[in-house]
């Protein structure tokens, strides 16, 4: 039983079997720029002739066992290239952008009919830098700021991963994602946001934004509102003002007149001989004697008369100030 050639047949199925899952099996690394990565190789294999590493489909290094050779087949890499420990997992340093891709190591031995195969992934990133925040379409309305904030990289790196932090509220909250929707309120406290951009190998955040900064557009939309409202009170208040004044000139121009047609009629009655009318003017007449011979004189029996015809004058104060006015006189003589 045991020499029969079913044996043979399980036993090379489960060998086939062994060697599929060593060969098919993948181990992803990441690096970063300038830094380095070791591919780990544990082998199980006793006696080993040769192995031989290849960078996608070109053949990196070949060396073998028990100080034979090393065998770089690019100088670029002489000095990239080591195996820490004296053991056979490689090390590559100094990496580069261009040194992602997929790894594969094959150890032959006289003792297997198939070289051992083993595949590696891997992936180089570059440091981040600061994210970089950018501010989208943004809404005022009654004091309230509505809008977006897109964090993202300059450079367009590869595979990273957005986080937001808003601070100032009683409980910090996270956001995933580039893209940040906030809506604050003019008079509220004020928030801070924060992106924080990851990928395997680093991470970095933003320069911190202030809401209030953000948002002041919110507060000259309030102020806008105001200043509106002024602009609509002042001419009204001016008018006010303005009619106002009119109204108080007239009342002062009319207490005036009040008070000179007082002073008028008080005139008049302390002196009612000089305006008994008022408009009227003083002529005056002679009344000649019977005799139009003017007779000599005679100091002692001469009387003389004045006759006064009032007539309306035009102001009361005008006669009180008024020159004396040539008078005529008659003479009537009294025998």
């Amino acid at each position: 039983m045991a020499g029969s050639p079913t044996c043979f047949i399980l036993i090379y199925i489960l060998w086939q079997l062994t060697g599929s899952t060593a060969s098919g099996s993948v181990k992803e690394l990441v690096g970063s720029i300038d830094g380095a990565v070791t591919f780990p190789l544990k082998s199980e294999v006793k006696q080993v002739d040769s192995i031989v590493w290849t960078f996608n489909t070109t053949p990196l290094v070949t060396i073998q066992p028990e100080g034979g050779p090393m065998i770089v087949t690019q100088n670029r890499n002489k000095e990239r290239i080591d195996f820490p420990d004296g053991g056979y997992s490689l090390k590559l340093s100094k990496l580069k952008k261009n040194d992602s891709g997929i790894y594969n190591v094959e150890i032959y031995s006289s003792s297997l009919q198939d070289p051992f195969t083993r595949k590696y992934v891997l992936r180089v990133y570059e440091h981040l830098s600061k994210p970089k925040v950018t501010m989208g379409l943004q809404s005022n309305k009654n004091g309230t700021c509505v809008t977006n904030l897109t964090c993202c990289m300059e450079h367009g790196e590869e595979d990273v991963i957005y986080t937001w932090k808003a601070l100032g509220q009683a409980v910090n909250e996270s956001h995933n994602g580039s893209i940040l929707p906030i809506s604050w309120r003019w008079g509220e406290s004020d928030m801070t946001f924060i992106c924080i951009a990851r990928n395997p190998v680093s991470s970095n955040f933003s320069s911190p934004i202030f809401a209030r900064k953000l948002c002041e557009g919110a507060a000259d939309d309030s102020d806008s509102s105001m200043v509106l409202l002024c602009l609509l009170l002042v001419p009204l208040l001016l008018s006010l003002f303005v009619l106002g004044l009119f109204l108080w000139f007239l009342k002062r121009e009319t207490q005036k007149e009040s008070i000179e047609e007082k002073k008028r009629a008080d005139i008049c009655r302390e002196t009612p001989n000089i305006c008994p009318y008022s408009g009227e003017n003083t002529e005056y007449d002679t009344i000649p004697s019977t005799n139009r011979t003017i007779p000599m004189e005679d100091a002692a029996n001469t009387l003389y008369s004045t006759v006064e015809i009032p007539k309306k004058m035009e102001n009361p104060h005008s006669l009180l100030t008024m020159p004396d006015t040539p008078r005529l006189f008659a003479y009537e003589n009294v025998i």
